[in-house]
């Protein structure tokens, strides 16, 4: 079998050399008008999307030639290696089929006015460190900025499917059930499509996050470094930052000062200390938003909804949404000290007892929850898996995520809010389940059953 995938690899490389020789003699000879007769753009299409997905998927065909010529892929790996490709090529062809994109305008506007000495727009909600990076790219046009970082997505998301699986097994799944549960996720996942369509920064802070996880304790260096990125990327990852504290791990304390710091001074240093007044004007501003949004799944635009059926003055739903928060955060607290003393998801260590409590607060405690953010709550989700036991609890999980990630978003009142509604269930089945023994049930049987498939 490995002859015929031999040829097949050898078939490949010398399309893929013939494909490059013609390119370049077209546009030695005729330019980019001579490469434009060989190349249609189908209406509903984006040329450099269609381009960069079939390239992508073409040379990802090539990779998996190779493993089979040369038996890299094995029964250790069999399941790891097809998960991924699964992954890769269903993502690939379904957003080569989009032809808009949204919030990397957000970012080139962000990265343009700096480029041009104006202060950050207020549609820029973040630090501003991705807008400074952003700079170095913008003379690459809207469409140029925007494939690189649809590439990069495309990176981040075959990044996430292997630290999603190693971060479970490190909760205790199995191989093959972490495997599985993984590729199921991320195959049917409303957050991750969204974050995609949209060329969000949620993947790329998951990873940063996960591989700040990973790296704990061993390597408190990366592990600091990673997670002061994730924060400097999005903000909201810095309610994390209490679970790794909770170790009393002073090394990792000073280097995440010093990483935290020493990110932050880059901005500083290319656009000056105005950029930081900038954030957070812009972050208040957010809070002052009058008006609602059914995709937007925060306390505030909820309760924004509800003032002209009610009467309710804007200020006192602002208290109202503060005082929401502030119960929320108290529940947040109370769970995760609850599962550290039970030891609820791992012996290994308190941040890994702490974490998935917090995740909850760090989607839902900001002022604007888009639905691409329940990405933020994969692990809270994924790990009541080997904690649930009564059928009732398990029905109430099913729903729960049904709401979170199966169901497409809409614009519906108040089912729009499921997304509101569901993380902060998953917090108290955290609580309720805190004392159950591991594995459950659905755990075990799953582990047993699957390692005779795999068998």
């Amino acid at each position: 079998m490995k002859r015929y995938f031999r040829i097949a690899l050898i078939v490949w490389l010398v399309a893929t050399l013939l494909a490059v020789i013609q390119l370049t003699a077209i546009y030695l000879r005729n330019g980019m008008d001579g490469i434009n007769l060989f190349i249609q753009e189908w209406p509903l299409s984006n040329l450099a999307v269609t381009l960069a997905s079939t390239s992508m998927t073409w040379m990802l065909a090539g990779v998996l030639m190779y493993l089979l010529s040369y038996g890299k892929i094995n029964k250790d790996n069999l399941w790891l290696t097809a998960g991924f490709f699964l992954v890769m090529f269903i993502y690939l062809q379904i957003l080569r089929e989009r032809f808009r994109y949204g919030d990397y305008h957000y970012y080139l506007e962000a990265a343009t006015a700096l480029s041009n000495g104006q202060p950050l727009p207020d549609t820029y909600l973040y630090l501003p460190l991705w807008a400074t990076l952003l700079q170095f790219i913008v003379s690459l046009g809207d469409q140029g900025v925007m494939i690189v970082l649809w590439t990069v997505n495309i990176f981040a998301l075959g990044l996430f499917y292997f630290l999603l699986i190693r971060i479970l097994e490190r909760y205790g799944f199995s191989k093959y059930l972490s495997i599985v549960i993984s590729v199921l996720f991320l195959l049917i996942n409303t957050p991750l499509m969204r974050t995609l369509g949209f060329i969000q920064v949620n993947l790329l802070t998951m990873d940063l996050i996960l591989l700040g996880m990973l790296t704990y304790p061993k390597n408190t260096f990366i592990s600091a470094l990673t997670l002061a990125l994730a924060v400097h990327l999005k903000t909201s990852p810095a309610v994390l930052v209490l679970a790794f504290l909770l170790e009393f791990n002073w090394r990792w304390m000073f280097w995440f000062a010093i990483s935290f710091l020493v990110i932050g001074l880059f901005p500083i240093a290319i656009n000056g200390v105005d950029v930081y007044y900038q954030y957070v004007n812009n972050a208040f501003l957010l809070t002052q938003l009058p008006d609602t949004n059914f995709h937007d799944t925060s306390f505030d635009s909820f309760l924004r909804f509800l003032n002209p059926f009610f009467g309710i003055q804007i200020e006192t739903t602002r208290i109202m949404a503060l005082g929401a928060k502030i119960l929320l955060l108290a529940a947040t607290l109370y769970t995760m000290a609850q599962n550290i003393l039970a030891q609820s998801f791992s012996k290994e260590n308190r941040l890994l007892n702490a974490a998935p409590a917090l995740f909850v607060f760090m989607t839902l405690g900001s002022p604007i929850v888009w639905d691409h953010h329940g990405m933020f709550v994969s692990l809270a989700f994924l790990l009541m898996l080997k904690r649930i036991e009564s059928p009732t609890h398990w029905m109430i999980f099913f729903t729960t995520y049904f709401l979170e990630f199966m169901l497409p978003s809409f614009d519906f009142f108040p089912w729009s809010y499921g997304r509101l509604i569901a993380p902060m269930v998953v917090l108290w089945l955290m609580y309720v389940t805190r004392n159950n023994k591991e594995p459950s049930a659905f755990s075990a049987t799953a582990n047993q059953w699957l390692a005779k498939l795999a068998g």
